[in-house]
């Protein structure tokens, strides 16, 4: 866990949430799926003026409801309040009723007609004999509104069928204008500048866009009583424009690990003419060597203070005006220099970054292994070993910083990652990246040896309580652990996929396997993949020798 003084803002508690629920009324149209949406007023507390689907806050009548309510077997308690609390919204704001009389009936205008939006809801229903079609609605998603704002909602995002023989009509006081929208339909116009929706709302649009009936949508969400997914999205600042995003969304990490209470006080922006602090003890600084096998640059660390001085982790490519500023964001006292491997674009900035040190600092990594390409030779002068520690303290101990150096082959015989050990922060080098995954590149590279790196990472996730990666191309990845596992994961659907286009087609070659094996990437990242795709045949035919 990173220590609070490593912080870079104050720290504030962010708004308790409240309990609300909202319902997506859904039908088929003649071009797809079709939402009941409304405008919400412009005076209120809470987007003002958007573009809605009903819904509101959790009342102590809708848990004391549960008898008036019809339930699926699975369907939780809470659930079933939630489902309450969204039908009566959706009656209170729209007049729309998902009930139905004790012969299954549904109920319909002329049962709505005589009731009052505005008293109490369940005794109303059941004066006239109606059952509330609680198990008629499934749970989508569930958002929970973002530590910035000062009025924050636990919210799931329920989906119901539209009763075929009622007619929506706003309240005129809460909404306006309720209207039936294809998800397509919704975001263009918002992004016209003509349909006002907030950040859930759009995502969820997003979403819906894959399913081409109501009967989908509520089929997906009958798997389980759980939502296809939950989200507290985070906010940062990209070209100038406050950005939010979900946890599986690139930038979600580094705004977790750099604002924890969610304010939104970050720069997204890829930087290359100065560094970005992500921590008080932490600062990155890219090199302006963005492209396809970089992504927006590799990332060029500095792990410390200006009372320990600083370790440089991979100086990156011989750009000389990179070297001097990396030189100069640690006011020239840098202690170690560490490469996580030889590759051009992480260890060749190391001998003109010592050249600009008084004192110099070692260069420190393991050399490259005799299976190395030529433009990856690597001596460093001194050589780390796996589990060996590198230290920086103030004089008088009260600041340190640790890194724990792994051993990690797989992407280069020669890599190894960093772990932060006070902070449990982890440079992963080119083991784990952001946004895309490493290659592994035979000879140098090994498949085999990639995966048990992993599980190596992994388990140091745990023995170290590592939170956040730092990589060397792309944002600080959160939920460690997670995104080790879901990495590996991905690795071995891969090779499922190889091993079956190689039965499939025996005699084939590397090129015509990588069309069929990696038909989701795009044939121009193919000469690329090939590499990788290698590593996994020959981590394949070694298993198959070895049995």
């Amino acid at each position: 866990m990173v220590r609070t003084a490593q912080l870079l803002h104050l720290q504030r508690e962010p708004a308790p949430t409240r309990p609300a629920a909202t319902v997506l009324l859904m039908r088929d149209g003649a071009s797809g799926i079709e939402l009941l949406m409304t405008r919400r007023s412009m005076t209120a507390s809470f987007a003002a003026g958007a573009y809605v689907f009903p819904g509101g806050g959790v009342d102590p009548a809708d848990a004391a409801a549960h008898g008036q309510a019809r339930r699926r077997p699975g369907q939780s308690d809470l659930h079933l309040t939630q489902a309450i609390a969204a039908i009566r919204e959706s009656f209170e704001e729209l007049g729309v009723l998902l009930a139905c009389h004790a012969d299954g009936r549904p109920a319909a205008d002329a049962d709505i007609a005589g009731m009052d939006r505005k008293a109490a809801f369940a005794p109303q229903c059941a004066e006239r004999g109606l059952v509330l079609a609680a198990d008629q609605v499934f749970v989508l998603a569930h958002w929970i509104t973002d530590r910035d704002l000062p009025r924050r909602f636990d919210v799931p995002f329920l989906v119901a069928r539209m009763p075929a023989n009622q007619q929506p009509v706003a309240d005129e006081s809460e909404q306006f204008e309720p209207v039936w929208v294809r998800p397509q339909d919704a975001l263009e116009r918002h992004a016209a500048g003509g349909f006002f929706i907030i950040f859930p709302t759009i995502r969820t649009l997003e979403r819906l866009k894959a399913f081409d009936s109501v009967d989908a949508v509520l089929q997906a969400c009958a798997v389980s009583e759980q939502p296809l997914w939950t989200s507290c999205p985070r906010a940062g600042w990209l070209a100038g424009k406050e950005m939010r995003y979900m946890e599986h969304e690139h930038p979600y990490g580094e705004l977790q690990l750099v604002s924890p209470d969610g304010q939104i006080v970050h720069q997204l922006d890829w930087q290359t003419a100065q560094p970005v602090s992500l921590l008080r003890n932490v600062m990155r600084l890219t090199a302006p060597n963005p492209g396809a096998m970089t992504g927006p640059g590799t990332n060029s660390y500095l792990v410390g203070d200006p009372v320990t001085g600083f370790i440089a982790i991979d100086p990156g490519p011989a750009d000389a005006l990179h070297v001097e500023r990396l030189w100069r964001a640690a006011g020239g006292h840098i202690r170690m220099i560490v490469c996580t491997h030889s590759h051009p674009d992480h260890a060749p900035g190391a001998a003109p970054l010592q050249a600009l040190c008084t004192p110099r600092p070692p260069i420190m990594g393991l050399p490259s292994a005799a299976s190395a390409r030529a433009n990856s030779e690597f001596q460093p002068d001194e050589v780390l070993a796996d589990g060996q520690e590198l230290r920086l303290a103030s004089d008088d101990g009260e600041q340190v910083h640790t890194l724990k150096v792994i051993h990690t082959p797989g992407h280069a015989a020669n890599h190894l990652c960093l772990v932060l050990l006070e902070d449990g922060l982890l440079f992963s080098g080119d083991h784990v990246l952001n946004g895309s995954t490493t290659v592994v590149d035979p000879p140098d590279g090994a498949m085999t040896a990639y995966l048990d790196s992993l599980d190596r990472l992994s388990a140091a996730c745990e023995t170290c309580r590592i939170d956040f990666i730092l990589p060397a191309h792309g944002y600080v990845l959160g939920q460690a652990a997670a995104a080790i596992a879901a990495l590996k994961a991905h690795r071995l659907r891969r090779e499922a996929k190889i091993l079956g286009v190689m039965q499939a087609r025996p005699d084939g070659t590397l090129d015509e396997w990588v069309t069929q094996a990696y038909d989701d990437v795009p044939p121009r990242m193919w000469p690329v993949a090939k590499r990788s795709l290698l590593a996994h045949v020959q981590r394949i035919q070694g298993m198959v020798q070895g049995n």
